[in-house]
């Protein structure tokens, strides 16, 4: 086994002087990824700083739009009135029960797994990040797999959800990990349709330029029918080949728009 120091600070502040104490720190929410890590030893932090006690959880909705806490499980999300329907039912989807009731928005955006739901909702809603020092648009936030824009002693304290005309969300689940093989969260938004597709790309989550143009021009699920999706840049594993996962964009694409 190896030394951890565990850490619960008061406010954000001490979380961040904790996170810069340690040679190896880790912040730690719901911990449904590190603690697995932990115990696998993929993973052996020097520190752990546990934020769950900072008042960083709660759903609140203000000019249309809505602001989560980071620290909100998923739980809590899928039952909240506040949110989009399609950000409930995404919330709502993700693992199993215990995992829901546990696992926190925060946590799974700063971690960036390429198969996590979240990414995709809040790079397809255009939401922004809030951290204790700034705040980062979705587009620049995400940078690749398990990579994000946070930089050192930064931590996630809420993410902010524009409103949208239509959001939807569908997701063709790895049926054991319950991971998405391809997920695509769809919305139309004032500026023109945003598409985000997550579990399929070889850099993370990304957007779709073509799905995007067709459904500016018509929202509709026919309109996805015609759209070029190219296996260039897509995931093959044992799962599905890239091949498959293009096909998968665009049949989660047009069930997306449908449930909008």
């Amino acid at each position: 086994m190896y030394p951890t120091k565990y850490h619960k600070p008061a406010d954000i502040d001490a979380a961040v002087a904790a996170l810069g104490s340690g040679e190896d720190p880790k912040v730690l929410a719901g911990g449904q990824t590190l603690i697995a890590t932990m115990k696998q030893h993929l993973a052996s932090p020097s520190d752990l700083i546990d934020i769950r006690g900072l008042g960083l959880s709660g759903i609140s909705a203000s000019g249309g739009g809505v602001t989560i806490g980071a620290t909100t499980v998923h739980a809590e999300v899928a039952a909240s009135k506040d949110v989009h329907p399609a950000l409930a039912k995404l919330a709502g989807g993700i693992g199993d029960p215990m995992v829901r009731n546990a696992g926190t928005i925060g946590g799974s955006i700063a971690n960036n797994d390429p198969a996590a739901d979240y990414p995709s909702a809040v790079l397809g809603m255009g939401a922004t990040v809030v951290t204790n020092r700034r705040e980062i648009a979705a587009d620049d936030y995400f940078q690749g797999l398990f990579m994000t824009a946070l930089e050192e002693g930064e931590i996630v304290t809420a993410v902010k959800f524009p409103a949208v005309e239509k959001a939807g969300y569908a997701k063709f689940k790895q049926p054991a990990s319950r991971f998405c093989l391809v997920g695509v969260f769809v919305a139309k938004t004032a500026n023109g349709a945003r598409v985000a597709v997550t579990g399929a790309g070889e850099d993370g989550v990304f957007r779709h330029a073509g799905l995007e143009a067709a459904l500016s021009s018509n929202w509709s699920p026919d309109a996805v029918a015609g759209v070029d999706v190219s296996a260039d840049g897509l995931l093959s594993d044992i799962h599905g080949d890239a091949e498959y996962r293009a096909n998968l964009i665009r049949v989660m694409a047009k069930r997306a728009v449908a449930a909008s």
